[in-house]
């Protein structure tokens, strides 16, 4: 903490030449959820410039209403015209973890903590700055952190606008939820690397795709919360072949955005909505994290499940095989719990990367599910992900992805 500074002329309350960054507190997971009741502390880097009273800063800024307003829709584009409630202010440390979950100024941190979040991992994935689709007619993207009986989140051409999912309820607000935060944030950030459509998408994948990429993005958001990824592996012994594979994964864990990769669909196996469509690509991804995550297990001495040896381990493995991993002891896990969850961070890492690098090589009006697994693949050759090329194109073809 004694490394931190207030340059002077850097503005109110601002946290800049900070080299950690900004403190801000988090809720993983909807703090409803057991084991989620209390928020973990974030930074936020300062890549941006220095994070000023609103929260704001140069990529993003919260605008909280006086009054309901109604949500964005064409033609009306931010900025927000109405009377807004006061910035809110960080503390004399520059930072904004002082404000908790019983703060009305909550809603309004952890919306833009979230959203940040989101963004620096996408940038340090493609590791670069991601700009915006929407400028240079705006610069920024503003956050409405609270719309009052809306049940939905949205983002558009400069906006992220959170609702609730039980009007009146103030703990089912969207501001409060990473992942609808985080999903919301995947199709502002593909938008800005991939581009928008030119014509109407018809003959593409380009929506269905969207929704994909957004469920993952939030599934990687997730995993970068040691409270999360802790959670997970010590509920489940570290044994995540069960997930898919006898559907106990919903018994052990509370983590819903994993739960929704949770299926066997094929591409011709759904139908004609952009949300079912995108399934069988999303848990190709999915599979892809499973397989890296055991083949680092394999290559570290924590398991003894060699998935090299199976073109299609969560489906070829004998579900005795799993059920015996259940049977171990905690005690035998513990040993080799930090290892264990290295591999998942790493595993995480190399498919979040290749996932990210892959929109360069894709065109908005010709995307295709094909089209975006080959840049995957490519992408991962390119990458860490080399080594695991061949189970990584198993698991799409098994998906009928190509």
């Amino acid at each position: 903490m004694d490394a931190i500074t207030h340059p002077e002329g850097a503005g109110s309350g601002a946290a800049s030449g900070q080299p950690l960054g900004v403190r801000f507190l988090v809720f993983p997971q909807p703090p409803f959820i057991p084991g989620y009741e209390k928020p973990e502390v974030v930074w936020i880097g300062a890549s941006a410039g220095p994070i000023l009273a609103g929260p704001s800063d140069s990529r993003m800024y919260v605008a909280n209403p006086v009054e309901p307003k109604s949500p964005y829709a064409a033609p009306y584009i931010p900025p927000y015209a109405g009377l807004l409630q006061p910035p809110v202010e960080p503390g004399p440390d520059g930072h904004f973890d002082h404000i908790g979950p019983g703060s009305p100024a909550f809603l309004s941190t952890h919306s833009f903590a979230c959203a940040h979040r989101v963004l620096d991992i996408c940038e340090s994935y493609v590791g670069r700055s991601i700009p915006w689709f929407f400028e240079p007619t705006l610069e920024r993207l503003e956050i409405v952190p609270r719309i009052p009986d809306w049940e939905n989140a949205q983002s558009g051409f400069g906006f992220l606008e959170l609702g609730e999912s039980e009007p009146g309820n103030s703990a089912s607000c969207f501001a409060l939820n990473f992942d609808a935060v985080a999903h919301e944030m995947g199709h502002l950030i593909l938008l800005s690397e991939l581009g928008v459509l030119q014509g109407d998408g018809r003959d593409t994948d380009f929506f269905s795709y969207h929704e994909a990429i957004a469920d993952f993005i939030s599934l990687l958001g997730l995993l970068q919360f040691d409270t999360a990824v802790d959670r997970l592996l010590r509920r489940t012994s570290g044994n995540l072949l069960l997930h898919n594979e006898l559907d106990k994964f919903s018994e052990l864990s509370d983590e819903k955005q994993l739960r929704s990769f949770n299926n066997s669909l094929r591409i011709g196996d759904v139908g004609s909505d952009v949300h079912d469509q995108s399934k069988p690509f999303a848990a190709g991804l999915f599979d892809c994290l499973i397989e890296v995550f055991q083949s680092l297990q394999f290559e570290r001495g924590t398991s003894n499940i060699n998935p090299r040896e199976f073109s299609d381990l969560r489906r070829q493995m004998v579900p005795a095989l799993i059920e015996e991993g259940l049977r171990a002891p905690k005690a035998s896990y513990e040993l080799k719990h930090f290892a264990t969850k290295a591999a998942l961070q790493d595993a995480r890492d190399i498919v979040g990367e290749a996932v990210v690098r892959s929109w360069r090589y894709l065109e908005p009006d010709s995307l295709t599910f094909e089209a975006a697994a080959v840049a995957f693949l490519e992408a991962a050759s390119q990458g860490r992900g080399v080594a695991y090329i061949d189970q990584l194109e198993d698991c799409m073809r098994w998906r009928g992805i190509l």
